[in-house]
């Protein structure tokens, strides 16, 4: 079957961000590897029962559709199977939905073995109770749209297998998590201090990932760059051991199915001491975004955690754009860190923060005799120094500690 390449996408809203919400399933289908060929947003309360966009925009967008021969639309909600069937019917080419849209992206973009069940657990929840009308739909698709993984197995004739499927899915899934448990716990006894990227996609957690740990985790200017979760050991850092992870980012109206499949991977990253929120400033859909995650990690009970706001990509933005976000963090009671992951810029800051946070913000000051080098530089080398001064008697040193350490 001939690979599809291009398509049309089809929105029903008058909600205030619908343009907003249409220019980002615009870079899912790019994401994706199809070209967008047309985009319809039609203006009303709610969308048509049967068909979505209703009959009179069906035979006009037929029209469109055979003219530039666009062999898939792609609606920007998630659809009933007789919806899609009667779409298909009406528009004569293939037919999806966000939530498909999605999953066919995580299915392109899972490496691990867990990310792989998770996103067969996802595609297969969804198509359940659509299988009566998701036969055409599938059968019109090539070229992995739509149809990565078990989209290639007779889903629309056999649901007690599918059922089976879900069932030993969920079972292997448990043991990844009770496997990962055991290794967070061991990190606790550790005594390693524990932080973790949250924030929308694409906002450049991986790229921070890589600034201050050192690494070289896969980060691209893409939705969903990374779906896996990654855990690194800062690096530069003095007297502290900070483990940082990262996994996969937030999106508007992101389907309950991944949501549910993705949650142990989720906690991974939820689970840590210290949540670090990264925003995109240079975006200007930064402010609905960043609510967009609030109220993802508020659903997930991860929001009552200490966080650090981070304003990434200042290299990119006006001053004026960081404004309201200074706002909330004031409001809000939050830590604020203006930074570029990409240059570099600011990423100290963070790091002292960082720092100060896990050692239970104490500070200890030393008298340290001019003779006594040998002193001074261990203390250089070891820890963060927040303030010398040089007096008479000696150089008194300011640095960061633990409570342990001053008692």
């Amino acid at each position: 079957m001939e690979e599809i390449k291009t398509c049309l996408l089809l929105g029903v809203s008058d909600r205030e961000d619908a343009e907003a919400s249409m220019a980002e399933l615009e870079q899912l289908s790019q994401t994706a590897g199809l070209e967008v060929k047309g985009v319809l947003l039609q203006q009303r309360t709610k969308p048509d029962n049967a068909t979505y966009i209703g009959a009179g925009k069906c035979e006009e967008m037929k029209e469109f559709l055979e003219n530039h021969e666009i062999p898939l639309a792609i609606a920007n909600a998630e659809l009933s199977a007789s919806q899609i069937r009667n779409l298909e019917d009406r528009l004569d080419v293939a037919v999806i939905d966000r939530t498909m849209l999605i999953l066919d992206i995580f299915a392109g973009r899972a490496r691990s073995a867990e990310g792989r069940l998770q996103v067969e657990l996802a595609q297969l929840k969804y198509r359940l109770p659509r299988l009566a009308g998701l036969g055409e739909s599938l059968s019109r698709l090539g070229g992995g749209i739509g149809t990565r993984g078990p989209g290639e197995t007779k889903l629309e004739t056999d649901k007690r297998h599918i059922r089976r499927r879900i069932k030993a899915l969920e079972q292997a899934l448990e043991e990844v998590k009770q496997r990962r448990e055991t290794s967070r716990r061991g990190r606790t006894k550790g005594g390693k201090a524990t932080a973790a990227l949250v924030g929308y996609t694409n906002a450049g957690k991986s790229t921070l990932l890589n600034r201050l740990c050192g690494s070289e985790v896969y980060a691209e200017n893409q939705l969903f760059a990374t779906l896996d979760p990654t855990v690194r050991k800062m690096i530069g850092l003095k007297g502290i051991e900070i483990l940082l992870s990262d996994t996969v980012g937030f999106l508007r109206d992101l389907p309950h199915t991944l949501i549910d499949a993705f949650r142990s991977t989720l906690e991974e990253s939820l689970s840590a001491e210290l949540l670090l929120l990264v925003v995109d400033v240079s975006d200007p859909e930064a402010e609905p975004r960043l609510e967009v995650v609030r109220q993802l990690l508020h659903s997930l009970e991860a929001d009552q955690k200490p966080i650090f706001l981070i304003l990434n990509k200042i290299d990119d933005a006006k001053e004026e754009d960081l404004t309201p976000f200074y706002a909330l963090a004031s409001r809000e009671k939050m830590r604020i860190f203006p930074l570029s992951a990409r240059t570099g810029e600011g990423c100290e800051a963070l790091q002292q923060g960082l720092l100060r946070h896990f050692a239970g913000e104490h500070e200890k000051t030393v008298l340290i005799p001019y003779h006594d080098g040998e002193t001074l530089a261990a203390l250089y080398r070891d820890r963060v120094i927040l303030n010398r001064e040089d007096t008479e008697e000696g150089i008194r040193i300011t640095y960061c500690t633990t409570e342990e350490e001053n008692q």
